[in-house]
């Protein structure tokens, strides 16, 4: 996992097509903003915890790119 100290307004980039900007931040919270393709899912993992299909992923990362290990 990388670990960034981000200020208000300043970013992070992932890849070529995603942004992910610091908005505000308020007491304990942050507030994110991201950019992102339209093909490219965003979702709250607390969200997809009910989802089997995200679970196997989360525990098995490379089923989700159809590499799965045997």
């Amino acid at each position: 996992m990388l670990v960034l100290s981000r200020k208000r307004s300043e970013r992070i980039v992932i890849g070529s097509a995603i942004q992910i900007t610091v908005v505000k931040l308020e007491g304990n919270q942050v507030r994110l903003g991201i950019e992102a393709p339209g093909d490219v899912s965003i979702y709250r993992e607390e969200l997809l915890r009910d989802i089997p299909e995200w679970e196997d992923a989360a525990v098995h990362p490379a089923s989700r790119t159809g590499l799965a290990e045997d």
